[in-house]
């Protein structure tokens, strides 16, 4: 797998500060040893109506000159909504975001089925209050009613992917997706050669290393874009600490089912990328949250904590000892 830096970790949400600019997100993930960027798809980074043609051109050339091509935009979807005028303006959205994914050299662009949203209080970033009116709009109607609006939406921008040369890729996000079952139960109903898949470990339910394994294996070539997050240290011996962070509080490592993920991937012989995102509410400090210099530590222990996952369990498959 090769590593790539996802700009949601520096849009500006998550710790105290402004957001990068993309290139000098660029810049970083350069500095930081990151093999390539994704871009996330809303302001202030990668809103189409922020992005003409032209521009996309020039930082796609800016992101090559500097050795971390594009490889990934992220849309930030909702399908599911019961209002129609709603799931037409998401359609129009994700139309949009192929052209610019396109225009950019990008060949994929991450999708979700459903998405509670994000909203600012005042400045920070949090997921509660959106993830709570979420299931009140959709309490009237059936699982199935919602699935079929958003396999619909699916059908005509997979239309338009193919259009423009851009492969979507499902995430296993919820709220609609509980699983990569269901994540591939939508694919196959689509049934498109431009729907695939982007299986993320952090958000399997089961993260065991039989289940991953075995998740890893139904996708299959399916497989053509996945994440990781968390936070990092470095511990006295010189060695990276992955841990996560749920409403404030520390809680499992992460090393154990990254190093499980890695290994699956290699099995099924995925060599695509695995990006890194810091989407989460991090720590309070003397009453204030930490500032961007949180983000870039983790930006740059990120990078190394994977990549040296990465070449140990490669060197394993292959057989040469650690």
């Amino acid at each position: 797998m090769k590593i790539g830096l996802y700009s949601i970790t520096y849009l500006g949400m998550w710790y105290r500060g402004e957001a990068l600019t993309l290139p000098e997100m660029i810049e970083k993930a350069a500095e930081f040893g990151y093999d390539g960027i994704e871009i996330d798809g809303k302001r202030p980074h990668g809103n189409p109506l922020d992005w003409p043609t032209g521009r996309c051109r020039d930082l796609a050339g800016l992101a090559r000159d500097r050795g971390v091509p594009i490889y990934a935009v992220a849309a930030n979807n909702d399908f599911s909504n019961p209002v129609p005028e709603v799931r037409e303006a998401q359609i129009c959205y994700l139309r949009e975001l192929i052209r610019m994914t396109a225009d950019m050299g990008a060949p994929t662009l991450r999708v979700f089925l459903a998405w509670w949203g994000v909203t600012r209080h005042p400045q920070l970033a949090t997921y509660d209050i959106a993830e709570g009116y979420w299931p009140i709009v959709h309490e009237k109607f059936s699982h199935d009613e919602i699935w079929g609006w958003c396999r619909e939406a699916l059908v005509e921008c997979s239309r338009y992917a193919a259009e423009a040369g851009v492969t979507l890729c499902l995430q296993n996000h919820k709220p609609l997706i509980k699983d990569h079952t269901d994540v591939l139960k939508m694919v196959r109903e689509v049934d498109s050669p431009h729907l695939k898949v982007c299986l993320d470990a952090p958000l399997m339910p089961d993260r065991s290393g039989p289940a991953i394994d075995a998740a890893a294996r139904e996708v299959g070539d399916l497989q053509v874009l996945t994440h990781f997050g968390g936070e990092f240290e470095r511990r006295a011996d010189g060695s990276i600490h992955g841990f996560e962070r749920n409403d404030g509080v520390v809680g499992e490592d992460t090393e154990r089912y990254y190093r499980d993920f890695a290994r699956s991937m290699n099995a099924i012989g995925y060599d695509g990328y695995i990006g890194y995102e810091l989407c989460h509410q991090l720590p309070v400090v003397d009453g204030r949250t930490v500032g961007i210099e949180y983000a870039h530590e983790n930006a740059r222990l990120a990078a190394e904590f994977m990549r040296n996952l990465i070449e140990a369990e490669s060197a394993v498959g292959s057989g040469v000892a650690r």
